[in-house]
């Protein structure tokens, strides 16, 4: 069992809803951000007594947490100072939007320990921002990082949408360009994913979405580009410069310990899985939805082939005392033929064109 422990905070509060967006979040005043606050602390404290380890990792996500400004975001920072040992050296993450982001104080932020900041760019593109239903525009993205550097966060990362309507292969490319340029350090690109119950999946006949030729084209596209652009691919949407890999995402990709706080957020512990529903007020009266033990065989390879530097057969057998099943290498030895798997040295990894099929792969593993 490992001594540390990630929290995630859920901040469900937005300024508005983007057509894309399952997450649960939703538009609120000032009052209610203020209430929510308290809510949490009392949770963090609760926790707190229940749970004897270092916090090496806080990631507050969303939501946008910007949004409820840099006062809330550090009350509850020093309420879990206060409660938790809080490791010196632990990374702390916000998500911001930059049109809340131009009015939160990184500042203020800084003093209390934050060291790293995920923007939502999601493209570079004014005609794709319009179509995400995004409020702000590139000039807000440009002076949010400029106002982070100037505070001294130095470890900025920016998310990147895969498939919008009408992307192609030299919009993205000019979105990249905007990110490799900006110099960050971290750079998410997710492929977006057609949710139910979002505008896009009620409205989807009316936007032109790009064909799953093209999206694969858009991916593939991206991890050579970064690549080449010094940003290492650690995980399927994942690039980073080298020593930047977010910490905090690594622990559920490595089946570390976490505890997520707020409604909608998953904890895992000991072996434990459990969540919040959807609900503030399920959250406030404390209903947790027991989800079963985790970490076993079949997660942890389904979990470790999502990073790029794949499942070392050598740690699964110390980890379960036996190599996976003989089927199971049968399997590995067909995928790496046709150039979806990569299996040299008691390593095994998804190649980029793996990693696009890599759910319909894993079914056939596990």
């Amino acid at each position: 069992m490992s001594n540390s422990i990630g929290i995630y905070i859920h901040i469900p509060f937005c300024q508005s809803k983007c057509p894309y967006c399952d997450f649960f979040s939703m538009r609120k005043k000032s009052d209610d951000y203020i209430n929510y606050a308290k809510i949490l602390k009392e949770k963090i404290k609760y926790w707190s007594k229940k749970i004897n380890k270092t916090v090496d990792t806080v990631y507050f996500g969303g939501g946008t947490p910007s949004v409820i400004g840099s006062d809330l975001i550090c009350e509850i920072l020093q309420c879990i100072n206060e409660n938790f040992n809080l490791n010196k050296n632990a990374e702390i993450t916000i998500e911001a939007n930059p049109a809340s982001g131009k009015f939160f104080d990184f500042n203020n932020a800084k003093k209390y320990g934050v060291n790293r900041i995920s923007l939502g760019l999601q493209s570079a593109n004014s005609n794709e921002l319009k179509l995400l239903g995004r409020l702000h525009s590139l000039e807000d993205v440009k002076n949010t990082i400029g106002l982070i550097r100037k505070s001294g966060i130095n470890n900025i990362s920016l998310d990147v949408m895969l498939g919008i309507p009408t992307q192609t292969i030299e919009s993205l490319k000019n979105t990249l360009d905007f990110c490799i340029n900006s110099d960050v350090q971290h750079i998410s690109s997710y492929i977006l994913k057609i949710e139910k119950n979002t505008v896009y999946y009620k409205k989807r006949e009316n936007y032109k979405f790009p064909d799953d030729d093209l999206t694969s084209d858009l991916y593939l596209f991206s991890v050579k580009y970064l690549n080449e652009k010094g940003y290492n691919q650690y995980e399927i949407s994942n690039f980073s410069k080298e020593g930047f890999e977010s910490r905090h995402n690594l622990k559920y990709w490595n089946l570390e310990d976490y505890l997520g706080i707020g409604p909608s957020a998953h904890s895992f512990i000991d072996k434990k899985r459990f969540y919040y529903e959807r609900s503030i007020n399920d959250f406030k009266n404390d209903i947790i939805i027991n989800d079963g033990n985790g970490g076993n065989e079949e997660e942890y390879i389904m979990l470790q082939l999502r990073l790029k530097s794949g499942l070392d057969i050598k740690k699964f057998e110390e980890a379960f005392g036996h190599k996976p099943s003989k089927s199971f290498f049968n399997k590995i030895n067909l995928y790496k033929k046709s150039g979806f798997i990569n299996y040299t040295d008691d390593k095994v990894s998804f190649t980029p064109k793996g990693f696009l099929v890599s759910n319909a792969i894993l079914s056939e593993l596990i």
